[in-house]
């Protein structure tokens, strides 16, 4: 008789298999299920804008693409073309000097993340992330061996991070504190007075602190800047800043970010990029170098559209009965939901299978989060907004 058992399968890395599976295929998986009933599916799952990139970004990206030498490989740190028009962009915007040297283009602010993670800690460190959490934080964390210690960041605060509880979550241990503002996913905009707070703790204590600002381009009407750190000419000492070119230029499929951070951690950073990537793609860093300077008239006019339809999402919500919009901002609202003992996974789930609108669970977003969803409501014109309201008023029962 034939052994039908085989040789035991190769051991996976447990830091890998032990994290959870992404929220957005499964929201996908919901949104498959939904039968039109209520009208068109509202895709408020992930955060994208709503509206084409420029019609000349669109342009400069197929010329690149079409010249020979974007086929080429470029600097493991990115283009200097580019690298110089960010870093005057960064500098001109926020009050100080950045310098070329110290910007490293990255695919996306989530390698931006996991460079960042992978320079300053190492397994079995502790790095504090702001709950509710950006999940690909906690992920990248986990999957390196760094331990995510929550610094709670509640409702009654409007999600932002206390300092003195902050201080007192600090240890040996502590390797880097992360904020993320305007924040995903709550929407919360920290007030800079926070932030520079908070650099003032990291650089007294030795720690680096790790500002996500993907979504600085959509503060609300008349803030400029979400901080005055790199007025300091000591900033390098202590602040490491990521980005992504993903929202404001329309371009997420391009996957181009970037880092900012003192000149020498950017040549560790430029060790691990050799390792993920050689070098970013090169005919969207060309695009990107033409639209920093082209289209700041465009940038603004789309601030103005994403700041509109976080107004008309707060006029939607506010009146609806049994919900309560708890924060709002850039992309996102964070909103309670009235089903008390279910999980929100589940609540999601009814939404999106029974009434078409496709938002995420707050039990991705890190412990304590089960009464909540977000929606990403950039993707929503003005017109569909109000719909948004109508679908949750339509969810009275969950079997």
């Amino acid at each position: 008789m034939l052994d039908t058992i085989g040789p035991p399968m190769p051991a996976l890395n447990p830091c890998v298999t032990g994290v959870e599976a992404p929220p957005i295929p499964a929201a996908h998986g919901w949104a498959a299920r939904y039968d039109g009933s209520c009208g068109p599916m509202l895709d408020l799952c992930q955060a994208v804008p709503g509206y084409p990139p420029h019609p000349q970004i669109l342009e400069h990206l197929a010329a690149a693409a079409g010249d020979p030498a974007s086929a080429k490989y470029g600097l493991i740190n990115g283009d200097a073309a580019l690298r110089e028009a960010y870093a005057a962009q960064v500098s001109g915007t926020y009050g100080g000097t950045i310098r070329p040297d110290q910007v490293a283009i990255t695919a996306g602010c989530n390698q931006a993340f996991f460079l960042a993670m992978m320079a300053v800690a190492r397994a079995g460190d502790t790095v504090l992330l702001p709950t509710p959490w950006f999940w690909n934080h906690q992920q990248t964390c986990a999957m390196l061996g760094i331990a995510p210690r929550a610094l709670p960041c509640p409702a009654e605060a409007g999600f932002v991070p206390d300092l003195d509880q902050a201080e007192a979550l600090l240890d040996a241990s502590v390797r880097a504190i992360v904020l993320i503002t305007p924040n995903n996913p709550t929407g919360a905009v920290y007030l800079p007075a926070v932030i520079e707070g908070f650099a003032a703790l990291c650089r007294r204590r030795g720690v680096w602190l790790i500002l996500d600002e993907t979504y600085r381009d959509f503060l609300p009407e008349g803030q400029e800047r979400a901080h005055g750190l790199f007025a300091d000419p000591c900033w390098a000492d202590s602040v490491i800043q990521l980005y992504s070119f993903s929202k404001a230029y329309c371009v997420p499929g391009h996957r181009l970010g970037a880092v900012i951070a003192g000149a020498e951690l950017v040549q560790q950073f430029m060790k691990v990029l050799d390792c993920m990537h050689i070098c970013p793609q090169r005919a969207g860093q060309a695009a990107l170098r033409w639209a920093i300077d082209a289209l700041p008239d465009w940038r603004a006019a789309n601030r103005r559209t994403i700041n509109a339809r976080a107004a008309a999402m707060r006029q939607a919500l506010q009146p609806l009965p049994g919900w309560r919009l708890e924060s709002l901002g850039a992309y996102f609202a964070y909103v309670r939901h009235p089903f008390l003992d279910t999980p929100s996974a589940r609540v999601a789930e009814a939404l999106a299978v029974e009434h078409g609108a496709l938002c995420l669970p707050g039990s991705a977003f890190g412990p304590g989060q089960e009464q909540h969803l977000r929606i990403a409501f950039a993707s929503a014109d003005t017109d569909a907004i109000p719909q948004v309201a109508g679908r949750l008023a339509g969810l009275r029962r969950i079997a």
